[in-house]
């Protein structure tokens, strides 16, 4: 990931959110799956993985009981255009996968929070949902950074010949400065892919890729938080608008 591609890709992302300009997605199911061989059929998973997997999109310091974070967000995932041809009756026309979604996160007591994503992917019959339960290790201070524990796990829905979900075991350090709260993490996403009907060459899958992640929110009463992360060999561009408190 170079500086310059971020800085390309990341205002582009949080203007789309801000104005709501509906964004190209892919159009067609997997539904060509039996043309592809087990080494493909684990790189398409991988790739799918990497896009729909839960993204915290967040620093690691706990809400509070009364804390709330919602929006709306965007994220690009660059994808392996000839597969996922070879795995569709689609055409893409695009080397990015781009997926919105809805995001609410809710405070607890005793340094717990709940998250939860929603998406329903436009023009196709995919929808996603995810959630989370993060625990804060350290709740930072004036000098020290925050270090919080997360949990996740997602569903893909609505593809009749492809199952896949993902579970998900993260840490993330971060510390806020003024309005400023950057924010790095890593961890380790497992995955279950399954071509879900009797396919001669293909067998379900389990992987797991190594995943690391930096970001930034800026709280001016309205939140923009911006993120880049790498799971596997690919890496996702995203952005989440709305509020934090």
């Amino acid at each position: 990931m170079t500086h310059a591609l971020a800085r390309c890709r990341w205002p582009i992302l949080s203007l789309l959110i801000a104005v709501g300009v509906p964004v190209p997605v892919m159009a067609e199911s997997f539904g060509s799956l039996d043309t592809l061989s087990q080494e493909r059929f684990i790189q398409l998973s991988k790739n799918l993985s990497a896009a729909f997997h839960y993204k915290a999109l967040g620093p690691a310091e706990p809400l509070g009981t009364l804390g709330l974070d919602i929006g709306v967000e965007v994220s690009s995932t660059e994808i392996d255009e000839a597969l996922f041809d070879d795995a569709s009756d689609g055409d893409f026309e695009t080397k990015e996968l781009i997926v919105p979604r809805i995001h609410v996160n809710k405070g607890l007591p005793f340094g717990f929070d709940l998250g939860a994503t929603l998406s329903a992917v436009p023009d196709t019959d995919i929808s996603i949902i995810a959630g989370e339960i993060r625990y804060a290790l350290i709740n930072g201070g004036a000098l020290t950074p925050s270090v919080a524990l997360r949990a996740s796990h997602s569903q893909l829905q609505g593809l009749t010949d492809f199952d896949i979900d993902s579970s998900a075991l993260e840490i993330t350090a971060s510390k806020g400065i003024f309005m400023l709260t950057p924010y790095a993490g890593a961890g380790i996403v497992r995955s279950n892919a399954n071509p879900g009907r009797e396919l001669n060459n293909l067998t379900a899958e389990t992987f797991e890729q190594d995943k690391v992640f930096v970001g930034l929110t800026i709280n001016l009463g309205f939140a923009l938080t911006l993120e880049a992360d790498r799971t596997g060999d690919l890496r996702t561009y995203s952005a989440k608008a709305g509020i934090r408190f």
